[in-house]
């Protein structure tokens, strides 16, 4: 089959011949109608997370996808051979990162096929009324704007900060918000329209002279966790400063500790999966925007405007 592969740290993306993979017990194989990139792709291929997970090469990345189902491994009773599915599931390098009861752990969905597992929250069968790149531009961002909505908790009357709206996270979180808070958004002018149609009351640039201040909630899905100072001093005393990007935050790099930090990362799906994604996706409640699609060939091209150009929503590739 053809895939999207790396063949070591740093080394560029190629699209190559590899074996088909197969399902062992408790696996289903699956036939991929559409993956998305996550810049969290990169990072593992250049070597950012080799601490946690050393990789094996050739490595084929991804995380999301969409696809139907084309064979069941022993012991799987939950699908069969023609479902249709959605979800995410990490390289099964990085099984130290995973979560630890159910992981959700795949050969990479850059490819014709890919093997995920079946007993994990983090996979379910797609809405026929969300289309194969919509649900696979929902995997991790679905999952990681439904887990902000619900811990952030912002309430009504509430000034919101969004850093980073316009990406995959930021395009799906926003329509989750509530309709009476206040949202500011940074972003790129360009994409002030389009973030106003989702939600936002207000767009600004990236520039921390930008931002407002008394600031209720912030909600960090960009910058680095250890570059949020700027956003910090954006809050209001008591106010609450959420993040869903490494390294592990530490209050201390805020200077202030009249805020609350915290990193939101649900790697056991203990605020719900992606049935929970799905359900919201076909009430039309959980938005996908799928800024660009590829072919599988292009799949080189999509990783190198996902480095070096500004994106909206997700890059998708359509095998």
């Amino acid at each position: 089959m053809k895939a999207v592969i790396t063949m070591g740290y740093g080394a560029p993306f190629t699209v190559a011949e590899v074996p088909v993979p197969r399902p062992g017990p408790g696996q289903i194989q699956v036939r991929i109608a559409a993956a998305a990139l996550n810049p969290v792709d990169l990072k593992i291929a250049a070597g950012d997370l080799r601490p946690l997970a050393e990789l094996s090469f050739p490595h084929v990345p991804g995380n999301d996808f969409a696809g139907t189902v084309t064979e069941a491994g022993p012991g799987v009773t939950a699908y069969q051979v023609g479902d249709e599915i959605f979800g995410h599931a990490m390289p099964r390098a990085l099984r130290p990162v995973a979560g630890q009861t159910h992981p959700s752990l795949g050969t990479g969905t850059l490819a014709e096929f890919a093997v995920v597992e079946a007993d994990t929250p983090f996979i379910t069968r797609r809405p026929r009324s969300v289309s194969a790149a919509e649900a696979a531009a929902l995997g991790t961002a679905g999952l990681a704007a439904r887990a902000l909505a619900l811990t952030a908790a912002v309430q009504p009357g509430e000034t919101v900060l969004v850093i980073g709206a316009s990406g995959g996270v930021g395009t799906a979180l926003l329509p989750l918000l509530p309709a009476a808070a206040r949202v500011i958004a940074t972003a790129h002018p360009a994409d002030a329209d389009l973030l106003s149609k989702l939600g936002a009351d207000d767009t600004i640039g990236y520039d921390e002279a930008t931002y407002p201040t008394g600031v209720d909630v912030a909600l960090n899905l960009a910058l680095p966790s250890d570059q949020l100072a700027g956003v910090a001093r954006a809050l209001r005393p008591g106010g609450r400063l959420y993040t869903i990007t490494f390294p592990v935050p530490r209050q201390e790099w805020l200077g202030r500790d009249d805020v609350s930090l915290q990193l939101v990362l649900d790697t056991e799906g203990e605020l719900g999966g992606m049935r929970e994604v799905a359900e919201l996706a076909a009430e039309g409640a959980l938005v996908a925007t799928v800024g660009r699609t590829y072919s599988l060939e292009e799949g080189p091209q999509a990783y190198a405007d996902l480095a070096q150009r500004h994106t909206v929503g997700k890059l998708v590739i359509l095998p």
